[in-house]
Formats: structure tokens, sequence, C-alpha cells
């Protein structure tokens, strides 16, 4: 049984940074899954942050976080991080780890629909 748990999240000041991590368990380690992040907010729709495959290439990242983001993976030990820097309060969210196992190339990485497999996610508070 496919498993994603996250943790990491926290709350902070702005300008402050958090490293999520996502544990997979239940599938071993693939070069073709990609892995995402992805946050919803009260009463707004669930986004993507960021997303890498297995092989460690092209990472993929929402304007929003550019330049304060970055996702990694130890495939060692099936984790991915998504560290955030300079955080600001618009990054308040429940975020979310995913993981597409289908290999579901046609939908975007940020489409949430893409991903079979999700975490029960990780609440982040940045205040001001």
């Amino acid at each position: 049984q496919v498993q994603l748990v996250e943790s990491g999240g926290g709350s902070v000041q702005a300008g402050g940074s958090l490293r999520l991590s996502c544990k997979a368990s239940g599938y071993t380690y693939d070069r073709n899954v990609l892995m995402g992040w992805f946050r919803q907010a009260p009463g707004k729709e669930r986004e993507g942050v960021a997303a890498t495959y297995g092989d460690g290439g092209r990472p993929y990242f929402a304007a929003s976080v550019q330049g304060r983001a970055a996702i990694s993976q130890d495939n060692t030990n099936n984790t991915v991080y998504l560290q955030m820097n300079n955080l600001i309060p618009q990054d308040t969210a429940m975020y979310y780890c995913a993981a597409d196992r289908q290999r579901n190339f046609g939908l975007s990485w940020d489409d949430p629909s893409r991903y079979g497999n999700w975490g029960q996610g990780t609440q982040v508070t940045v205040s001001s």
C-alpha cells in the first residue's frame, strides 16, 4: 500500500524558512515517478508548488515561489523535500505531497488530477 507522509510544517514569521519532507513507502524508487508538492489555502483551489522526477531532472516551480523554493529527493530513503525560503503570509496553506506513478505524461505537472497518491498534508502558517 502506497503511503505518503508529510512533515516539517509549522508557524514562522515572514522572511523565515521551512523544509517540508515527504516520506514515501509501499513502492520502490522509480526515476519516472513525478513527485509534486501542492498547497491549498482556505477557500482556494489546490495549486501546484513544485515537482520533480525521480531521476533528478529539471524541476518545476510555480511562478509564485520561483526563486524562493527548492525541491530535492533522497532516493535512498524515498523522501522528497521542499525547501521554502523568504516565506510570505501568502504562503500560508496546507501543503500536500503527491505522486504520479501512472506516468500521466499528458497532464501538466501542476494538474492535481495527474497524481494518484496523496499525503494527508502539513500546515504552514506565515505571520507578518
